[in-house]
């Protein structure tokens, strides 16, 4: 289990599900949907729910693009942490803030899956986390006309990948939305 000491706790990571991220991602409402409903049992069984915001030139703070989709709603006593890169934990308060909530385990989901998920899942796997991605609760957009695979293709390359991570002290692997327990590993 994790490397971190005394850091029993789960929390539900949401990265980056902004109106400007997901807006042309691949199964956008599918995935909102399945992020809504573990937010709602995080909520129920006591697990943090830790939201994260990326801004930079092309996502200006306080811009519609840069708010949060409508479909979810952050409670005002869920840690909120602004980022400007794609791990989650660079030049952010994200590590303090799991910190001070005892974690050691994260339930990660959001977008886009290429950049600020994978980023962030292996941050969060060399800081000595546990670290599950939830296999239909990430997304990315097209990026094929830049020499990328497909969004389908990225996305199930990286549920491929991360379902077979291993480190000492470590735990990683994908489940789907459905599947996911919060109490596993704590």
């Amino acid at each position: 289990m994790t490397t971190l000491p005394d850091r029993p706790n789960t929390a539900l990571i949401v990265i980056d599900v902004q109106n400007g991220v997901v807006g042309e991602a691949h199964e956008r409402d599918a995935v909102v949907a399945n992020i809504a409903g573990l937010v709602t049992r995080a909520r129920q069984e006591g697990v943090p729910v830790v939201w994260v915001q990326h801004s930079d030139d092309g996502l200006a703070r306080g811009s519609d693009d840069w708010r949060i989709v409508p479909e979810l709603t952050p409670d005002a006593t869920e840690p909120l942490v602004e980022k400007h890169y794609g791990d989650s934990f660079e030049d952010t308060t994200l590590e303090s803030e799991l910190a001070g909530l005892g974690v050691g385990r994260l339930i990660v989901t959001g977008a886009e899956t290429d950049q600020c998920i994978r980023c962030t899942l292996h941050g969060a796997f060399t800081r000595g986390y546990d670290a599950t991605l939830v296999s239909d609760a990430h997304t990315t957009v097209d990026l094929t006309s830049w020499g990328a695979p497909p969004p389908e293709q990225v996305i199930a390359h990286t549920n491929l990948y991360w379902s077979h991570q291993a480190a000492p002290g470590r735990t990683a692997g994908t489940v789907e939305a459905k599947a996911v327990d919060f109490g596993a590993g704590s």
